[in-house]
């Protein structure tokens, strides 16, 4: 897979005249003498599937794919039996081509001294920028040297591009192995999804419930989690992002969980929401069917053809109108869609692309407006009703309720597949998960 990927970066490099170097990134201090647990940047690994850090790799596409006249070189640490006794073990520039199918393996002490050679005869330099202050000052020192040469005859790239308009477009289309890796990872979150459920009750805290689920995303074997987990009851599921995890769950309290397991790196993004107790109160019945009824209203809109803002207005569309039918808003419904009024209550839009990153390369906009769907493209769906404990204008019975779900839709060429479709959503079946029921639902 990671070699098809590169020949493909391969063939769009050489359509654009270009040279490539992308990086695996460095180890992040968290304190002290303690490192943070290594994740090779995306691009990386789109193309390697390989995890050391203080790598970059090249890719030439006027090279003839010999280490005499490469086109794809590693650049890496060499093997040192002292740092590996202490940090674990390093793959090394011997064993390198052989593993991973490159033409030539380099130091990558000697990265920045080789790189302008290697460049000569391209017109353009794609690498990332604006991520490290120190890398990209050699590049930029890289491409002055080359400039130098230029006016010796030396043909040489001119300027600095981002991967976005080449790598990243690749990206954006999954291939079937790409999408088995999403798959596994959404199986592994089903699973931890239910165990949240059937763990919640009174006088529980959200910590126990977001440690259940990183225990299981480790222990079925992903690289962890695909973003910081959101276990957020009662109140605390009107902000977005809460991250604290520390609170107490109470009976008439309903539990937005957001958390998703990367498996091989790929992620899966998924939220339910659920009573503490197992079971939904009239209220929370009426909120939370409005936003699975906006779901799949959204899922529907997903296909080959439709604009990417579609699936936002259609969620908007039936939750406005929901809000109105229980008088949380007044109508009619074009007036209330004009005004926004619904704005305060839906706060975010609908989805995003899934894919290495949760939040997903590929753009969502072309030269005439909202990109189209194609097959390929894998996007989350999400919508979410918020009403905030303090909201003096609305229903006391409403006040502390918040629904989000979501789901992981891969767009097919006869409409959509939802990849997390097996983990419980209906009112019915979230209940039976949360009794510790579990539903043999297969994942599509």
């Amino acid at each position: 897979m990671y070699q098809k990927h590169r020949e493909d970066f391969l063939s769009v490099l050489e359509e654009r005249d270009s040279a490539a170097i992308i990086f695996s990134g460095s180890l992040k201090n968290r304190n002290n003498d303690c490192d943070h647990r290594f994740r090779p940047e995306s691009d990386f690994v789109y193309l390697m599937g390989f995890n050391e850090p203080e790598c970059a790799l090249v890719l030439l596409p006027n090279g003839k794919g010999t280490e005499e006249s490469p086109r794809t070189i590693l650049f890496l640490r060499e093997r040192d039996p002292l740092m590996e006794t202490w940090n674990g073990r390093r793959v090394g520039t011997e064993r390198a081509p052989e593993q991973f199918g490159i033409d030539l393996a380099l130091p990558i002490d000697e990265l920045w001294d080789e790189l302008p050679e290697f460049l000569v005869g391209h017109g353009t330099l794609v690498a990332p920028s604006g991520v490290d202050e120190s890398r990209d000052r050699h590049l930029l020192k890289v491409l002055s040297q080359l400039r130098d040469k230029v006016r010796g005859g030396v043909r040489a790239p001119s300027a600095l591009e981002h991967p976005r308009d080449t790598l990243h477009e690749l990206r954006l289309f999954k291939s079937e192995d790409e999408v088995e890796l999403i798959r596994k990872a959404n199986s592994i979150t089903r699973e931890a999804h239910h165990a949240a459920m059937a763990l919640s009750a009174e006088g529980r805290n959200e910590c126990e419930l977001d440690a259940e689920i990183v225990c299981t995303f480790m222990k079925r074997g992903g690289t962890g989690e695909s973003y910081n987990n959101i276990v957020a009851s009662g109140n605390n599921g009107t902000i977005l992002h809460y991250g604290e995890n520390n609170k107490t769950m109470h009976d008439g309290q309903m539990v937005l969980i957001d958390a998703g397991c990367e498996w091989k790196y790929y992620a899966s993004d998924v939220t339910r929401t659920f009573p503490v107790n197992g079971k939904f109160s009239e209220a929370q019945t009426a909120i939370y069917q409005l936003v699975l009824d906006a779901m799949m209203a959204s899922i529907d809109s997903v296909k080959p053809g439709k604009p990417f803002n579609e699936f936002h207005d259609v969620a908007t569309r039936v939750l406005t109108q929901g809000l109105i039918d229980l008088g949380i808003l007044s109508g009619p419904l074009d007036l209330a869609l004009e005004s926004r009024s619904y704005a305060k209550y839906t706060i975010h839009r609908t989805g995003h692309w899934l894919g290495l990153d949760v939040h997903d390369q590929g753009s969502y906009a072309g030269a005439n407006g909202p990109r189209e769907f194609e097959p390929g493209m894998v996007t989350t769906v999400e919508p979410g009703l918020y009403f905030t404990a303090d909201d003096e204008e609305i229903d006391a019975k409403w006040r502390g309720i918040a629904v989000r779900i979501e789901d992981n839709i891969l767009v097919t060429k006869d409409g959509n597949t939802n990849l997390s479709e097996g983990i419980s959503k209906t009112i019915e079946d979230v209940e039976a998960a949360c009794a510790g029921e579990r539903a043999e639902v297969a994942l599509a």
